[in-house]
């Protein structure tokens, strides 16, 4: 009676055993499983940015390749695949003059914008000539409204911008990100609605003069035929050209007062870079309001 309680009772452990290591097992990969869904929503925590209001320095760690770099390279990666996919089959993609991006961080390219594939262009291009990286991009509150946007614009680098207001916190992420990041600036504001070149906002020279990066003019044509094009799915892939000029001359600038003066001088002096640039002219102060034809009407668009 004794040996048969016993193998009962021995039986009994050994299936207790069983279970707890199986339990155990099972509760170390719901651990696991939590570890890669919090790192997931790292992604997707877009800063409260109505009402946050600290110091710059806070700013530098909100992207995923600070927090969890191995995630936010597997995502840029597979967002860069996609994007690329997208490009080789609706474009013919010609990048010009990507000697003149620095391999170091404090950069700022400023552009033309005739498309809203501008903003993915220009990083696209970037990460195909200099590696995964980011490429911070300020764009409008209103496109981080809904939950699944704001989480796909914050994970590849994008933060909301209130227009039409004086966005503090806003100017000094975006000072922050020029001291040692790179980061993309539309000096126009917005698409150019008949697609030239429109004058540059006086606050974009106020950023400059704050921060002093690297900045590296670029001109982007054909972008504004891909959407015509992909309605179209019987038309050949859309030429585009993005062109890199070398750094723009602000130095002497920055010796000058901070005044509204010095900060329309150096958007002017922007916008004329990128002019000469998309209209193979000589490099000068463009005035406000900058008028231009649009290289599509001389012939040279989409090159």
């Amino acid at each position: 009676m004794v040996s048969k309680a016993w193998k009962k009772v021995n039986g009994a452990v050994v299936r207790l055993r069983h279970r707890e290591s199986r339990t155990w097992f099972r509760l170390r990969r719901l651990y696991e499983r939590t570890i890669i869904v919090r790192a997931l929503k790292a992604i997707c925590n877009t800063p409260n940015y109505e009402q946050r209001d600290s110091p710059v320095q806070s700013f530098l760690a909100l992207h995923p390749l600070v927090k969890h770099p191995w995630v936010g390279r597997v995502w840029l990666g597979l967002v860069y695949r996609v994007v690329g996919l997208f490009f080789s089959l609706r474009c013919h993609v010609r990048i010009e003059g990507s000697e003149h991006i620095p391999a170091q961080g404090g950069v700022v390219f400023v552009s033309n914008h005739i498309s809203a594939f501008d903003t993915i262009l220009l990083p696209y291009a970037v990460l195909a000539t200099q590696g995964l990286q980011i490429v911070w991009a300020p764009a409008k509150a209103e496109l981080f409204s809904t939950r699944l946007m704001g989480c796909v614009l914050t994970s590849v680098g994008a933060f909301p911008v209130r227009r039409g207001q004086h966005d503090r916190q806003a100017m000094r992420r975006m000072i922050a990100h020029m001291h040692t990041e790179k980061m993309m600036l539309f000096p126009e504001g917005t698409r150019s609605p008949d697609g030239r070149l429109q004058a540059g906002k006086r606050t974009v020279g106020k950023l400059l003069y704050a921060a002093r990066p690297v900045v590296i003019p670029v001109a982007i044509s054909g972008t504004e035929r891909i959407l015509p094009q992909v309605r179209s799915l019987v038309q050949g892939r859309v030429p585009v050209t993005i062109r890199y000029g070398p750094p723009v001359a602000l130095q002497h600038y920055y010796a000058r007062p901070d005044t509204k003066e010095t900060a329309v001088a150096i958007v002017q002096e922007v916008m004329g870079a990128i002019a000469s640039l998309l209209y193979n002219a000589p490099a000068v102060g463009v005035p406000s309001p900058v008028v231009h034809s649009h290289p599509r009407s001389r012939g040279t668009g989409g090159r």
